[in-house]
């Protein structure tokens, strides 16, 4: 299979998380090839894919004659059918496909897509969730997890971290976390990468990254 399109992405379902993945990967210069079965999708969305099908993911036949084969990767981002979610996931992993992303909607959901073969299984509104309630709680501007016990959060510099270098702050020795970028107040540079001698002022805006615990302890306890 050496002539598998290798940035090239099959996403199955233009519903709101699928359309929304599929329009992002576009913009990104990711060739998409979009399948859904309802046609009034499709039509609408013809003008914003450059391939975009009206098919039918869960037969097998549909889906060899669009060349999914080809593809490396493909997300399955079907929602309410849970049974076409499941199928379709397990024909792409007969069709060979080595990376296969699939949306659950609950969590028996993904254990079976995880049985059939996927090879990551996301929830889109569980993890959205997970943002918005740390970064509603205000000490938070964002809160991306990156693994089951990793997380990077996006946040204003706290009063303990200020005027200090950072290797001489509890960050590191109490909570085992490390600011990777600093965007300085009042300035007009971007992010820069952060140093153990970085000295941060009121008004940065950081990144930290670390385990989720740690994180969690170190949100509901710094100043």
């Amino acid at each position: 299979m050496g002539d598998r399109r290798k940035d090239a992405v099959v996403v199955v379902g233009l519903g709101r998380f699928g359309g929304a993945l599929a329009l992002e990967l576009v913009r990104e210069g990711t060739e998409v090839l979009a399948i859904d079965s309802r046609r009034d999708i499709v039509q609408r969305m013809a003008g914003r894919l450059t391939h975009v099908v009206a098919a039918d993911s869960t037969d097998l036949e549909a889906l060899r004659e669009l060349g999914v084969q080809e593809f490396r990767r493909a997300v399955v981002a079907i929602g309410s059918d849970m049974e076409a979610s499941i199928l379709t996931t397990s024909l792409l992993v007969e069709l060979g496909i080595p990376d296969i992303w699939a949306k659950a909607m609950t969590g028996q959901h993904g254990k079976i897509l995880e049985r059939v073969g996927a090879h990551h299984v996301v929830f889109p509104e569980h993890e959205m969730g997970q943002r918005v309630a740390h970064t509603v709680q205000g000490t938070m501007l964002d809160y991306i997890e990156m693994d089951a016990d990793f997380a990077m959060i996006k946040m204003v510099a706290p009063k303990s971290l200020v005027g200090i270098p950072l290797n001489a702050s509890p960050l590191r020795k109490k909570y085992r976390l490390t600011v990777v970028a600093v965007k300085h107040a009042g300035g007009d540079e971007d992010f820069t990468y952060a140093t153990a001698e970085t000295v941060l002022q009121a008004g940065d805006v950081i990144y930290v990254f670390g385990r989720t615990e740690q994180i969690e302890k170190f949100n509901s306890e710094i100043s």
